[in-house]
This record gives structure tokens, sequence and C-alpha cells, in this order.
């Protein structure tokens, strides 16, 4: 689980990345939840974005994408959502708790 020291510093670096992961009409389907596995376990940090089209609720598609992924959902604004997972690369360096 993530402190809101943590959540603060994630969600700064957040916001210089543009979004990798796209979810359409189709909601979190397994082929969203593969991409984003594979972006998460290249960059730890990720970007979404939910599309118009898609009806369902965006912290709704944002959790399930974080629950199947084992990531953990930093944080949602609009239709976008921050997902982070940690990996062994350590590419952010999380303040200490």
């Amino acid at each position: 689980m993530l402190t809101s020291k943590q959540r603060a510093y994630l969600k700064s670096e957040a916001a210089k990345l543009t979004p990798v992961v796209q979810v359409g009409k189709g909601g979190a389907s397994p082929e969203v939840v593969k991409s984003a596995a594979e972006a998460l376990a290249a960059r730890e940090l990720i970007k979404g974005t939910v599309l118009e089209n898609c009806f369902d609720d965006v912290r709704d598609i944002a959790e399930v994408i974080a629950e199947r992924t084992r990531s953990q959902l930093v944080q949602t604004i609009g239709r976008k959502f921050v997902l982070y997972k940690p990996s062994d690369k350590k590419l952010y360096e999380l303040p200490k708790a």
C-alpha cells in the first residue's frame, strides 16, 4: 500500500507522462490488461486513458486493471488513470514511509 507521500511523488512523476494504455468500448478486456502489464513491466509507472465510447466508470475500470496486473492505482483524474508496479529496475525511488 502506498503512503500519501509516495502517492504524491508518483502523481508528480505521472504528470510528465503521456498515456500508453487506451481503454475503449470493450472495457478492461484481456488485451488491454495484457498491454498494461507489459507497459508496467517496462516502465513501472504508466498513464492510461478511458475513451469517450466506453460507458463504464473510469475508477472502476482502473481498479479492475490494477487488480488484474497486481499493481497500485495511484490516481484517476477525469478520464485518465495512473498505475504503479515496482520492478527490479527501480526506476522510481519512493520516499520512505
